[in-house]
Formats: C-alpha cells, structure tokens, sequence
C-alpha cells in the first residue's frame, strides 16, 4: 500500500491552530506522508508549523477544548494532537467528515511499522552526503584510539554474521587470551547471547567496566566453565572484581525458576556481587506518563503538585541509576577494582548504569564529541531496542508493548551531572533537549531499529543520514556548546540526595511560559559570555 493512499484529506482551508500562550492562528492544514503542515499567510507575511507524522503520539477527537477556548459556531470538529516531545496542539477542522479523515490520515501515518517507510529513508538535506563513513567511530578505530588496550585487549569479529548475539555489534573487544570458541560457549550461557564485553578501561589504572546479561544458570545451578574463564582473564591475578546485578537479591533468585540466574560465589571466586535494585521496563513507562500527567495540568496547588510529582516515582528512577553509577565508578576509581554491570536482558539498565560511570569517570565524555561517541558505542552499536522502546512516549492510549524510557532517564541523568557541574560538561542543555525529540521522532536514520544487525538488513547506513555526524558541523555544533565550560581531568562525583535532584524543567515544562523564559535568560547569558570571550 503506498503512503499516499492513507491520506483521506490532503487539504483543509479555514483551519484554527491553537497552542498554549499563543494566539489562535487561523490557515490551511496539509497533511503529507511524513508530516502535518500548517501554513499562515497574514498581509505578506507568512508562518509554518511543520509536525513530523512520527512525533505524534496520541490524537483526541472531541468537542470538548482543551485549552477551554470558546468554540465557532457551525459545523466542524477539534482535534487534539499531542507529541511524543510532549508538544500538545488543538486544531479546530471545518466540517466534520474533513476533521474525521484528516485524524483517520495522521493516526495511520504516524503508527507505520516498516522502517523503509519512514522519513529518514527520504531526508536529502542538501548540507549532507549519502557518501563516506557511517556515524562517528567503529570498534575498530576505538581500539586503535585506545591505547591502554592493546597488551591485554582484542578486537573479536566472533560474531561478524551476527549468530552468537543477535543484539550486539559485529565486532566486540575482550580479553586477548580467550579464543573465539569460549566466547561462543560464554554466549550460549547468557541471555540473548549478550557475553561479557568491555565497555571502558580507565585511563591511569586499567581497571574496566564489562557488560553483559545475566547468566543462564537454572533451577539445577548450571555452569559454564568458558563464562568463569573469560572473568578470570578480565581481572587477570588481581584479587578481586565486582559484579553490579541489577536487581534485587530475591529477583536474581527468582530468574532462576525461569532459567536465569546470578553468577556464584563457588564458581566465580574472585568476583563479589553486588545486588542494586532497578526498575525496568512498564513499570518505567508508566512513572513517565504519571509525570508527564503531573507537568501538564498546572491548576494543582503547589502542595497537590509535589505530592503528583512525588507519586510519579521518576525522580527515583534518577536517583537509582546515578546511585549505581557511582558505585561503579567507585570501585574502580578509589578502590581499583574491575566492574561487570548487567540485569537481565543487558540492553537497558546496563547501559544506562555503564555510561553514566563513564560520564563521571572519563573527561573525554563529557565533550560534545566525546558523549555522542559514548552513546553510539553504548547505545547504538551496544544494541538499545530503540524502535521498541520509543514507540509511544507519555500521551499514548495504546496498550503498552515494550515501551521504556531508558534513553530519556539517561538524558536526565545527564542534565542533573551538568546542573551540579556546570563547569564539567562542554555541551549544554540544548544538546539532551534534541536527543530527547530525535530519539522518539527524527529526520535521521541514527536511532531506527533495534541492534546493528537490523539496521544492516534495512540498509539504513546506505540510505539515510546520520544524526550525530550532522550534529557536529561546526555551525550546528555551535548551538550546543557550554559558554562556561572548563575541562577537568578528575572524576566528578554527583550528589544524590533527594534535595539536590530537580526536576528536568526544561523537557518536562519545555512548553510552558517558565520554560520560554528560561531559554530566553540562556540566549542572555550565552551572548554575555561570547561578547567577554572577543574581548579577551
């Protein structure tokens, strides 16, 4: 079926937009395969608003109004279109059957499965080239990059046809001395395949943080002799690594009983484990929605609102990943030891756990260059189910599949590092901001699919573009850049008490007159700093 033939109505005139702290705008609203265009023309002037299809979360046909604006008389109907970037917008359509099909076309359009379907399989930006390298660095060039790595480090391309994990990258780094077969043998004991690999090697001590999926050890205790060995070759003689099990004691006894398991002190004697408890999944989702539920109705008094806020339980999600966080990176930074993360399935909480402690860790990431580098090594190549985490953001009415905002909890992680730390991070709240919208609804092809093995089967390198590459041209780097920044080469160390985390207000009230504001007091202070810097 082609894309054209979902669009019912392709052309309304008359149509009346409106937006919170904005007057209602009154012009034609054009419905296309990819986007929603709603055009202005006053006098000579003229203004746009173009809605990329995939951004819509969830459409509302009504004769209520949201925003509580008195209605035109005759017939005609309102929809309410909210955003995956939490952007709510109310179109009242002239006559009923056009206000039915234009919603019919968007809710078609925007829920498309196929991702050759998808616009950026059609973005042609004339600054960018379909031609060269795909994204900003292979495992490859980062081992080349890396050379701490290289005497006890190698680059296997055990799983090139991605038959041993199906989810990670065709090329993984491990300890030099164990041989492709263990390997082979240690992925058949986890789950999905996901063996431990290297995700980091500390700049001055070589100690590392691994990651992987939790062991498929069973009711009966089973082992996997290859699996103990590969440990043993990460620490290498010294006395002890720590393990970071996601879950609960009681949960990793229980995955048991469904074939899972936690690794044991008799079988992997030098490593202590250590149980932190996570969220995951629907339960994540869901403290998403209620927060979002909580930042868009300001009617609550104060005291209502911090209770809705509270209740929602994000900021304890926040709390959680930055408190582990910090575990890892004290074990290997104060106490010298080698860490392995994981959970369950290794592609949520273990990434998100992982690339924090690199953040706090690691001065390069904390460079524009250096933390896009980071998420596509921990994220992208690592196998992060994009397409089944961002499907529906917090307005869906959809029944809930395998949504999760992992990558969002990340970027507010992020921005509550760069809050304490102003100074630390060289890029600033603009850049999480953008990540926040592409990962739900993007021009580019960088966060489509589920693992680089999808990607590789729809052809997305060959046919679309790369929204990290495109993100650091200098013109558009610009944008992203912190006026205050002044690198450090030491570890930074975030406090989690519950008084020192905020909420993100600038994504969660990013529509809000507050957020405007506050962008504006930025813009201010951003011109004040590069006028001191020319003068300099």
């Amino acid at each position: 079926m082609e894309l054209s033939e979902h669009i019912k109505t392709a052309n309304v005139e008359d149509v009346t937009l409106r937006r919170p702290f904005h007057p209602a705008l009154r012009g034609t609203l054009c419905v296309t395969s990819h986007h929603l265009l709603f055009s202005n023309r006053k006098d000579e002037a003229s203004w746009q608003l173009l809605i990329l299809l995939k951004n819509i979360d969830a459409i509302e046909k009504s004769v209520e109004n949201l925003f509580g604006y008195p209605r035109a008389v005759g017939s005609s109907g309102t929809i309410t279109i909210k955003c995956k970037d939490l952007l709510v917008l109310q179109l009242e359509i002239p006559g009923m059957e056009e206000c039915l099909n234009i919603a019919s076309s968007i809710e078609a359009l925007s829920s498309l499965e196929s991702v050759t379907e998808m616009y950026p399989f059609f973005y042609r930006p004339s600054h960018l080239t379909l031609l060269g390298p795909w994204g900003l660095s292979t495992t490859e060039q980062y081992y080349k990059q890396t050379e701490r790595l290289w005497d006890r480090w190698r680059v296997s391309k055990v799983n090139s046809d991605y038959s041993v994990c199906p989810s990670y990258p065709s090329a993984v780094i491990v300890p030099r001395e164990v041989d492709d077969d263990k390997l082979i043998r240690s992925a058949r004991f986890r789950q999905g395949g996901r063996f431990p690999v290297l995700s980091y090697c500390h700049h001055s001590n070589g100690m590392v943080i691994m990651r992987s999926s939790q062991p498929l050890t069973g009711a009966n205790k089973k082992r996997c002799k290859e699996d103990e060995l590969l440990l043993q070759a990460v620490i290498d003689g010294s006395e002890l690594g720590y393990i970071i099990d996601l879950r609960s004691a009681q949960q990793a006894q229980q995955a048991r009983m469904t074939g899972g398991g936690f690794e044991s002190k008799s079988c992997y004697r030098h490593w202590k484990r250590i149980h932190r408890h996570h969220e995951r999944g629907k339960v994540v989702q869901e403290s998403l929605i209620k927060l979002v539920e909580a930042c868009s109705d300001l009617s609550h008094s104060v005291d209502r609102w911090l209770s809705k806020l509270e209740n929602s339980k994000w900021l304890s999600h926040v709390h959680s990943a930055l408190s582990t966080a910090g575990l890892v990176v004290e074990c290997v930074e104060r106490d010298g030891h080698s860490v392995l993360v994981h959970g369950s399935e290794g592609t949520d909480n273990t990434l998100l756990v992982s690339s924090l402690a690199q953040i706090i860790l690691d001065p390069a990431s904390r460079t524009v260059t250096g933390f896009l580098c980071l998420l596509e090594r921990e994220w992208i190549q690592a196998g992060h189910p994009f397409q089944q985490r961002c499907a529906h953001s917090a307005y869906s009415h959809a029944r809930l599949k395998q949504e999760c905002p992992s990558f969002l909890l990340l970027l507010d992680c992020v921005w509550q590092v760069w809050r304490q730390f102003p100074l630390a991070l060289e890029f600033s709240e603009a850049l999480l901001l953008r990540l926040a919208q592409e990962v739900y609804a993007s021009n580019y092809g960088t966060f489509l699919c589920n693992n680089e093995q999808e990607r590789c089967a729809a052809g997305v390198k060959e046919n679309t573009h790369c929204l990290f590459q495109s993100m650091l041209k200098p013109d558009i780097e610009e944008q992203y850049l912190n006026p205050l920044y002044e690198p450090t080469d030491l570890a930074i160390w975030p406090s989690v008490h519950p008084q020192s985390l905020q909420l993100w207000t600038g994504m969660f009230l990013r529509w809000t007159e507050y957020a405007q504001n506050m962008e504006e007091a930025r813009e201010e202070v951003w011109s004040i700093v590069k006028e001191h810097r020319e003068r300099v």
